[in-house]
């Protein structure tokens, strides 16, 4: 019996192509989708000797302008990989540039042996006590490693505007939240103003993930960051934009968030938000003072975020990947729970590190 394929793969001509990337190939391949995400599709591909691979594409149908470009993902790798940089990323295979082959472009990385740890039970059982604690080292050492990027040097000159990044995201979330607006609420706009009203200067600017947090990483037994995943928002602007999700993302130890989908970092052992923040902010010398900003900009730039993957799951544009399409998060009322939490840590000056 034929392997079941999943939506959004036309094996043949996907192997035909990888085939052509990669000599050692042995048909026939296998492709997996890798579910959680809530974006990009993504597969493990592997042939008849075991070796795998992963396929990037975007979400089936209709996709927002200037979203999902498989060409900007793949120029990214490409730049900081293979010894380029200090930054740990897959090395990548090539790039389909346009729909001839499988319907939408899209691209193969090389297979990273290595844990995605979402929830606080996955850590326990992949990483002792030390590990833990080294893992949470290690994220903030590799978001200091991005930042610490030579843009010009590694070629991602172009890749976006430095200046100006949080008046760009405000306008542009803003406009996604516009064109998949959830009725009920109405807090989104608010914060939106209230945020609009109160831009911190930027520190610098840096290459941004625009997604930065443990389960984006692939994590070793031993704790070590061994590829940073997920660089579909990557651009250039203020490196506390990532430090504000990173936190936003940061469960502690023995808590629960049933609006933040992972919570790997309450295992125990990890360090906490502070002891993340303030190595951060010693690897790299920025003041964090206002860090608080940034983690409200990050909550509520999720609810925008998540009423635009509400949306595509409505129009079946996810498909075999709907993740956890169904839980509380995905709902007017969840939306309205992120966007409260963004005016409350504007109102107090403080996110609770």
């Amino acid at each position: 019996m034929s392997p079941t394929v999943p939506t959004g793969v036309n094996p043949d001509e996907v192997t035909a192509w990888l085939a052509a990337r990669v000599p050692s190939l042995v048909p026939p391949l296998t492709f997996t989708p890798i579910v959680g995400g809530h974006s990009n599709l993504t597969y493990i591909v592997a042939d008849a000797a075991g070796t795998r691979w992963v396929l990037r594409r975007p979400p089936l149908g209709h996709v927002l302008a200037t979203a999902h470009d498989m060409g900007r993902e793949h120029r990214i790798l490409a730049a900081l990989g293979s010894g380029r940089t200090a930054v740990p990323v897959p090395a990548v295979v090539g790039l389909s540039p346009d729909d001839s082959v499988n319907g939408a472009p899209f691209y193969v990385m090389d297979f990273v042996d290595g844990a995605v740890l979402r929830h606080a039970d996955e850590t326990r059982r992949a990483l002792d006590l030390p590990a833990r604690r080294h893992a949470g080292d290690q994220l903030a050492d590799t978001l200091a490693a991005i930042h610490a990027v030579d843009i010009d040097a590694a070629g991602l000159d172009g890749l976006g505007r430095r200046e100006d990044y949080i008046g760009r995201q405000l306008r542009r979330w803003h406009r996604q939240w516009d064109a998949t607006r959830v009725p009920g609420v109405p807090g989104i706009d608010e914060v939106h103003a209230a945020l609009a009203a109160s831009v911190p200067a930027q520190q610098g600017a840096t290459i941004v993930h625009g997604d930065f947090r443990l389960d984006n990483c692939l994590i070793g037994g031993d704790g070590s960051v061994r590829a940073v995943l997920d660089w579909e928002l990557c651009t250039l602007g203020d490196p506390l934009a990532d430090v504000g999700t990173a936190l936003m993302y940061w469960v502690e130890a023995g808590g629960k968030d049933v609006m933040i989908a992972s919570d790997g970092t309450a295992a125990e052992g990890f360090p906490t938000r502070g002891d993340f923040a303030a190595r951060y902010a010693a690897a790299t010398g920025r003041d964090l003072s206002g860090i608080h900003w940034y983690v409200a900009f990050a909550y509520w730039r999720l609810a925008c975020i998540l009423a635009g993957v509400l949306h595509r799951f409505n129009a079946g544009a996810m498909g075999d990947q709907a993740g956890d399409g169904g839980s509380s998060r995905f709902t007017p009322e969840g939306l309205a729970d992120l966007a409260g939490r963004a005016r409350t840590i504007l109102d107090e000056g403080r996110f609770g590190a």
